[in-house]
């Protein structure tokens, strides 16, 4: 059961009764969205075995035809999948190999569970990597290879490409995450840097029959950008991955490594990733376990049960994070005004992936971004709360999920002698929160489908 640790603390924050209510609803429909794309539950409801037939969804595979069944993969859920698919398959797997984050505690009994740097890759992802795809060479034919792909694989699952060294990628990698480039185009260029990503680790494993279990944290879940789409086709180009870098003036300061292997792509001296009309991708099948959508729909359910008028206004946010803050807050302040667009008692629910330019010193995640430019525009207002979390409970480089806050969090913070527009304008949002003890704390969730805001308006 995935809960927020803090929850107790967070709803004495409320000042008043009607804003401990709003607290309380907002925080409980944001455990529902966890617990609703909780890995292990997700993998079980979905994947069966009966008479060694394997069903996934409208897919089914009779495992007698196989000789060796091997698991691999990686991710922020990819752990958690692991172990709920040994309680499926059992002794029915050969061998397993899954790159997970650095401290997850996640144990299982067949398959190796290898932990790995996230977000900015290192040595032990790239010895992980190899040892995911030299299980992928020796499948042959007769074999099934069930890949286990989550939020965070880019990362974890680095294999840089001809002289690109850990480091270019690392320098890369780091620059693009700060410059607010979007996960699509940060994953345009990682795919064309990696000799694993971007269908290279179905070309591998070919011809080996590939299933693919996917929990998404991409919006609108292509395939090709969830951890850099390893095992499907892939829809970019290296000179895309080129436009990226040079959209955020990256191009001119990239390692050269980086640079050679793009340019090269461009002129066609080396291949380009895999794509859809690769004979290889005829043996690979895809399923997508859970994702944004989803979480954003149990939390609705959760609101419309204690009362409230819903509204899932999306599931594909997108956006500098501060003028999302500005936008979900306006919303807020519309409901009071005229009833749109659901009259109180109201609940909304937002989801996707926002972005954040860093311009300033200070420590803080995109989810407490959002919150902090919201509190700015619902001062005073009773009744009304925010709160904003990553689904992997790691928002941006900081130990928290995301932030709470309601119509009065900005008298708080001054009457602490805290500028609430300094914190902004210094992407200092943890320490903003942190003094006011409004920050979510749940821990590595061991899930991750992106972010889920809920504005509640009583």
């Amino acid at each position: 059961m995935i809960s927020i640790k803090n929850k107790e603390q967070l709803l004495r924050n409320g000042e008043t009764e009607l804003e401990r209510k709003a607290r309380e609803i907002a925080l409980k429909s944001l455990e529902t969205a966890l617990n609703s794309v909780d890995p292990e539950k997700i993998v079980k409801a979905r994947v069966s075995v009966t008479n060694s037939i394997l069903k996934v969804d409208g897919y089914s595979f009779n495992l007698e035809n196989f000789q060796h069944v091997y698991v691999i993969g990686g991710g922020k859920a990819s752990g958690v999948m692991a172990k709920a698919l040994e309680q499926v398959l059992g002794n029915r797997i050969t061998e397993g190999f899954v790159n997970i984050p650095k401290g997850t505690k996640c144990e299982t009994d067949i398959i190796e569970l290898h932990e790995a740097s996230h977000p900015i890759p290192d040595e032990t992802g790239v010895k992980g990597a190899r040892h995911i795809l030299e299980i992928a060479e020796k499948a042959g034919e007769k074999d099934l290879v069930i890949c286990l792909i989550s939020g965070g694989g880019s990362s974890l699952m680095p294999l840089p490409r001809d002289d690109i060294t850990i480091e270019d990628k690392r320098k890369i990698t780091d620059a693009l995450l700060k410059c607010g480039a979007t996960i699509n185009e940060i994953n345009t260029v990682r795919k064309h840097i990696s000799n694993f990503k971007g269908g290279w680790l179905a070309k591998k494993a070919y011809p080996a029959t590939v299933l693919n279990l996917i929990l998404s944290d991409v919006i609108g879940d292509p395939l090709d950008f969830i951890a850099s789409g390893p095992t499907v086709p892939d829809s970019t180009t290296f000179n895309e991955a080129i436009k990226t870098l040079k959209k955020y003036n990256l191009w001119k300061n990239a390692p050269e490594s980086i640079k050679k292997v793009l340019s090269n792509g461009v002129k066609g001296l080396i291949p380009e990733t895999p794509k859809a009309d690769d004979k290889v991708f005829k043996k690979v099948f895809t399923v997508i376990v859970g994702n944004n959508r989803s979480a954003c729909l149990a939390a609705v359910k959760s609101l419309k049960a204690d009362g409230l008028n819903t509204l899932l206004l999306t599931s594909s946010l997108e956006g500098e994070a501060r003028h999302v803050g500005t936008v979900l807050a306006s919303l807020a302040k519309e409901v009071i005004a005229s009833g749109n667009p659901v009259p109180k008692p109201a609940g909304i629910v937002a989801g996707g992936e926002t972005t954040v330019t860093v311009t300033g010193k200070g420590l803080g995640g995109r989810n407490q971004e959002i919150s902090l430019a919201a509190a700015l525009k619902i001062q005073n207002l009773n009744g009304v709360v925010l709160a904003s979390l990553s689904t992997d409970g790691i928002d941006g480089p900081t130990d928290a999920a995301g932030a709470i806050i309601d119509g009065k969090t900005i008298q708080k913070a001054l009457e602490k002698g805290l500028n609430p527009e300094t914190f902004l304008a210094e992407n200092n949002s943890y320490n903003f929160f942190l003094k006011l003890d409004d920050l979510i704390f749940t821990g590595p969730t061991g899930t991750n489908v992106n972010d889920v805001s809920v504005i509640i308006v009583l």
